[in-house]
C-alpha cells in the first residue's frame, strides 16, 4: 500500500472519483475525508488498487 497518513488522494466510489484526504492509514484501514460534510468513508487497503495520490510538486 503506498497510501499514507495526510495524503490527498482520488478514488472512485460506486463509479464516480472523489477527492479525499487521509486520515489514517494503517495495514488493516485506510480512513479518508471527502471534506464535503458527509460521513469519512473506511476502505481495507487492498481495495485501493485504483487511488490516484495528488503530488503537489508535480503540479
Amino acid at each position: 500500500m503506498n497510501v499514507m497518513t495526510g495524503d490527498v488522494i482520488e478514488v472512485d466510489v460506486d463509479g464516480d472519483a472523489i477527492s479525499a484526504l487521509v486520515l489514517l492509514a494503517t495495514p488493516e484501514a485506510v480512513i479518508v475525508d471527502p471534506c464535503d460534510g458527509s460521513t469519512p468513508l473506511v476502505f481495507r487497503p487492498e481495495h485501493l488498487t485504483a487511488v490516484r495520490i495528488f503530488d503537489g510538486a508535480a503540479a
